[in-house]
């Protein structure tokens, strides 16, 4: 019998979130609230966007975003469980070769991931920008 959405805990659905975003587009986005926010703090740093609100908004941006990962594989999970399990903490390796440059792309993630009723209201992803400007040809 499955667990009913509104009863997941977040780490449950960060579960999901690894198996289905770089996978099942749409499942993925099932994932998220409509008035979901997307983080990433490092982005403008390379002059993307750090910060998406709403569910269109995160659609736009990763639906691009994905296409320039072939063969994207995320691994060596270690959750951080919280007191609260509307809240989980991850840090997980993601790989990859970058469509465009051909290069490949190793890069290591702390995701911080917050539900509401089983849906992603808050998702937070720290990465380091230096493994990104090498995989997409940038200065380093």
């Amino acid at each position: 019998m499955e667990t009913p959405q509104a009863s997941r805990t977040a780490a449950a659905v960060l579960d999901d979130h690894l198996a289905f975003i770089a996978t099942d587009t749409e499942r993925w986005l099932a994932l998220f609230a409509d008035d979901a926010v997307v983080e990433f703090p490092y982005a403008p740093a390379l002059g993307v966007t750090g910060r998406m609100v709403g569910k269109a908004a995160i659609r736009s941006y990763f639906v691009e975003a994905l296409k320039n990962f072939d063969g994207l594989t995320l691994s060596q999970v270690t959750r951080h469980l919280l007191q609260d399990p509307d809240t989980v903490v991850a840090e997980v390796h993601g790989s990859a070769r970058l469509i465009a440059t051909g290069r490949p792309y190793e890069q290591d993630y702390v995701m911080v991931l917050r539900t509401r009723a089983g849906k992603i209201v808050h998702y937070r992803e720290y990465w380091n920008p230096t493994p990104a400007l090498k995989a997409f040809g940038g200065w380093v």
